[in-house]
Formats: C-alpha cells, structure tokens, sequence
C-alpha cells in the first residue's frame, strides 16, 4: 500500500513538472507562446533558472498564452513620437514643494555639520586622544586616525553637496 502511494505521489509530481510551458526570450522581453516565439524567431531559455509569476494579464488585449504585452506601435518614419504635454501647477503649490524641498534639506545641512563638528573635535587636528585599547596595540591607533580622516573628508563632501542643492533652489538663501 505504501509503495502503490508513493509511486502514485511521484507519477503526479513528475506529471506536474512536464507540464511547465517552455519559456522562449526575444531580446528583452519573454513569452510561454509558441507560435509567437516561432514568428518572432526567439530563443527557448533554460528553465532552471526561470521563475514565472503567474498574475493579473496586462491590459491592451494581450493574448491568452502571451507573457508579457505587446510592444507599442512604432510612430512612422518622418513624425516625431507625440508625448503628452507637461502638467503645469500653480505657482502656489510650486512654492510649497520648494518650501518643503528647502526645510528638509536644512534640516539635512543641520544634522551634516553636526555630525562634521563632531568628527573635526574628534580628529583633534590630526592628533586623536588614544584609547586604553590603543595604548595596548599602537597599530589600532594609525588605523583609526585615517579612517576618521576619510569620515572627515567625506561628511566635508557631504555638507558641500547639500549647500549646492540649497543654492539650485529658488526662492532665498
């Protein structure tokens, strides 16, 4: 009884995994339809790798067996590709976004220099307090010293970064 359950679990899973549609690829895009991937010319991808995630079709009427929707026609040769025009906002809600941007890189600026003080007064000008570690092991001391000299120089780049953003946006400085 226990072989006959076995074997009968195992024709199933094997059944299950002959079932799997053959995944074709034509250049970057991926489809399980055959005479798609015929027409098209595609490749069969190894489907040890593959995952499929089976989900919601994409609309704009994409066949039945397809994997992924249609390309967008091409516009013809001599029109330029139309794209819709851009949202114009009131100058209110613009003021507010900039407002907004403004307060939030501030609030960076502050936190940036803070941390830069912090990191100048720990640096002591090239000469750190030394630790009851590093008075054990004088080699942890060079290595400290160089690697608060790059945090220096990088939160130095940092703080230089944010006041150009500050400076690009309008409305005061």
């Amino acid at each position: 009884m226990k072989k006959l359950y076995v074997l009968s679990l195992l024709f199933a899973v094997s059944g299950a995994a002959v079932a799997q549609d053959t995944i074709y690829r034509c250049g970057n895009e991926y489809t399980n339809n055959v005479a798609q991937a015929k027409a098209k010319g595609c490749k069969p991808v190894d489907s040890s790798g593959v995952t499929v995630i089976h989900g919601t079709r994409a609309s704009g009427g994409s066949s039945a067996g397809s994997a992924v929707a249609p390309a967008k026609p091409k516009p013809a040769s001599g029109t330029a590709p139309s794209s819709p025009a851009p949202v114009r906002s009131d100058n209110a809600a613009q003021k507010a976004r900039d407002s907004d941007a403004r307060a939030i890189l501030q609030s960076e600026m502050n936190k940036a220099q803070a941390r830069l003080s912090e990191l100048k007064a720990e640096y002591n000008d090239g000469n750190p307090v030394r630790t009851a570690l590093e008075l054990r092991n004088p080699q942890g001391y060079p290595e400290r010293v160089a690697k608060i000299k790059a945090d220096l120089a990088r939160q130095e780049s940092d703080v230089a970064g944010i006041k150009r953003e500050l400076d690009r946006l309008p409305g005061g400085n």
